[in-house]
């Protein structure tokens, strides 16, 4: 398998964690459930002769079952990064698991910060193709990893 093989599947599994997420939330479903299903019905599955991304199954884990356990520290990272008036509860469910599953990589992962914005920010351009989420979904990932990693933002030089 090369480096972009491997690459992509962590990328495939971000993008299920928010996928699973979403639909925790829209079912009230549990976390073990949710992954199972996804391990079992979307990795590498055809859909509608759409072959899904083979999905890096450890790190789907990994991120899912962390955003469940951090999830009120994450949410108020992100409550703290947004407009005083919109706080988590009021904005988009896909945006919500978008955030969760990244602050899921920002407290609980060796992952880069900037990886991790990186990544998401390509996964909010997925489910908003052409739209302002992605500098919304960037400006709110930096300061919530700005919050959660900051040795990993050093201060600069005056």
């Amino acid at each position: 398998m090369t480096p972009e093989d491997k690459r992509r599947m962590r990328s495939a599994a971000r993008l299920y964690a928010v996928q699973a997420l979403f639909q925790m939330e829209a079912s009230g479903s549990s976390v073990d459930r949710v992954t199972r299903e996804f391990e079992t019905h979307r990795f590498g599955e055809t859909l509608d002769d759409l072959e899904m991304a083979e999905g890096h199954v450890d790190l789907f884990r990994k991120i899912t079952a962390q955003a469940v356990n951090h999830q009120a520290r994450i949410d108020q990272m992100t409550d703290r990064a947004l407009v005083a008036k919109w706080p988590i509860d009021r904005i988009d469910p896909t945006l919500r698991a978008l955030f969760r599953a990244a602050g899921a990589e920002l407290v609980a992962a060796d992952t880069p910060p900037r990886v991790v914005i990186t990544e998401y920010v390509d996964v909010a351009d997925a489910f908003y193709p052409g739209g302002r989420e992605k500098s919304f979904v960037n400006a709110v990932l930096d300061h919530m990893a700005r919050e959660a990693r900051p040795e990993a933002f050093p201060a600069s030089a005056g």
